[in-house]
């Protein structure tokens, strides 16, 4: 029987349809594997199923071994898998697309509205003892219907953000490689350059994935370009913000909040500074956390492993 190597508990839809098929091995632990851990537990496996915490590399590949011949990435993003070491052994890579997009541009709306709004600080206002009165002045935010949100990346999530945002009679402009016609006729969207996106913007979302291109996306030039008053929304990927650049430009207040769904480094440190700001909301990588849209990726995640095993074409590979 085919083994595989599961790098974290997933939900039991996806585990009970690995085992109809294969021999397989849990990570138990809360925490990922370490290296050394994930380098002596894929040893001898037919597969990996791995989370965004696992960085699967040409030498975790080696040190599976040769019968090693699927990566199937609970996640949409696959930044953590070397997809070029994979393909030179021959190794299948696959994602777990579309599934999440709703929940994850839920998430990101939310975000947005809370920072807005300033409800994580209204709550600790209130939890402390604070509130004694209605007032006037109290907590003032931005408002969200009738604002100019920026998205950048305009795939799947980014697309399904604006949607909401049209709801909220929001101008959306948008960067992309290449403008979406059919984006721009149905949401009055308009593909705008990265500066023009920056300056011109009251909310600024990240829907890019993590590459070479994006890495350090936004950084202390970009920032400066932002209105005051305008707020950053990132749910794709930390490295896409320059978190040291993020922390100076928060706390001299040059743009009025962040909220985090990522970070660089994820997780955050407890003791990291971005955590004494008010005017910064940081959750930890909640984007696609809803009961059945996690369900739903370790079901694919374990359909794309079984077609491999089973000498079928994986439905969701990559590269």
């Amino acid at each position: 029987m085919k083994k595989v190597f599961v790098a974290r508990i997933i939900p039991d839809v996806g585990l009970n349809t690995l085992r109809e098929a294969a021999d397989v091995t849990v990570w138990p632990g809360e925490l990922p594997p370490t290296r050394t851990e994930l380098l002596a537990n894929v040893k001898g496996m037919d597969g990996i199923v791995s989370l965004l915490t696992d960085k699967v590399d040409g030498e975790v590949m080696d040190a599976a071994g040769s019968q090693l011949k699927f990566v199937c990435n609970v996640a949409v993003g696959y930044d953590n898998v070397d997809v070029s070491a994979a393909k030179q052994r021959g190794i299948t890579v696959t994602n777990t697309p579309g599934v999440l997009t709703e929940t994850s541009a839920d998430m990101a709306f939310a975000l947005l509205m809370a920072a807005a709004r300033r409800l994580p600080e209204g709550e600790r206002y209130a939890r402390a003892g604070n509130w004694k009165t209605f007032g006037f002045t109290l907590l003032l935010g931005q408002d969200v219907h009738g604002a100019t949100l920026g998205i950048a990346g305009m795939g799947r999530i980014g697309a399904a953000v604006a949607r909401r945002a049209k709801g909220f009679g929001m101008r959306i402009l948008y960067t992309a490689r290449k403008p979406h016609p059919d984006v721009d006729a149905e949401l009055g969207a308009r593909h705008v350059s990265k500066e023009a996106l920056l300056s011109q913007s009251d909310f600024v979302s990240l829907h890019t994935p993590l590459n070479a291109e994006t890495r350090g996306y936004i950084g202390a030039a970009e920032l400066a370009q932002m209105k005051p008053t305008a707020i950053l929304i990132n749910t794709a990927r930390g490295p896409v913000v320059d978190t040291n650049a993020l922390y100076e430009a928060m706390k001299a207040k040059r743009i009025f909040a962040a909220a985090l769904d990522v970070t660089d480094p994820e997780p955050l440190p407890a003791d990291h500074p971005l955590y004494t700001l008010d005017n910064v909301l940081i959750v930890p990588h909640l984007a696609s956390a809803s009961v059945a849209t996690r369900n739903k990726m370790a079901e694919i995640a374990a359909t794309n492993m079984v077609a491999g095993l089973r000498g079928e074409v994986p439905p969701n590979m990559v590269g």
